[in-house]
């Protein structure tokens, strides 16, 4: 059952897949489609997940779960990863790569891999008040709260 996204309680489960690089306009309605459609027949254990998404910066697919009425099982996040997979592979990006790093710079996201990302540091191209972006939130809450954050309020801060 898919629900609308800023009606998701603060406390539910959310997972964020960093695309390498941005949608277009025409894959953004493609992939909402498809997401949809997979959130509304995501279950767990035979029943019905209350779910939910948004997609930020044409970059980001940001998947919530209400787990108070039905918690996530090893088959239905199982499920999930095989879906984004398939986005991976539809649209030619890389979701699941953990070992990279998006930040502001401006209004503007940039993607580097860490060692870019070190790099940038060393030259004094990012600092640890650069907006990076927390993908390691847990919920809703720590998701508007601890996503978007300058580089020293993150996992980040220990490349400074």
């Amino acid at each position: 059952m898919i629900l609308p996204f800023d009606e998701m309680p603060k406390d539910s489960r959310i997972w964020i897949y960093q695309s390498d690089k941005k949608f277009k306009g025409s894959e953004i309605d493609q992939i909402q489609t498809k997401l949809t459609q997979f959130l509304k027949n995501w279950t767990a254990h035979g029943d019905n997940l209350k779910s939910s998404f948004e997609i930020k910066y044409d970059r980001f697919l940001i998947i919530a779960l209400n787990e108070k009425s039905t918690k996530a099982s090893g088959c239905s996040i199982d499920a999930c990863v095989h879906f984004i997979q398939q986005i991976e592979n539809e649209y030619q990006v890389s979701l699941l790569d953990k070992m990279n790093v998006a930040f502001k710079q401006g209004e503007y996201v940039s993607y580097k891999s860490i060692v870019e990302f070190k790099s940038l540091i060393k030259n004094k191209s990012v600092s640890k008040n650069t907006v990076v972006f927390n993908n390691l939130v847990v919920d809703i809450e720590d998701y508007n709260n601890s996503w978007e954050v300058p580089a020293f309020k993150s996992w980040h801060s220990r490349f400074f």
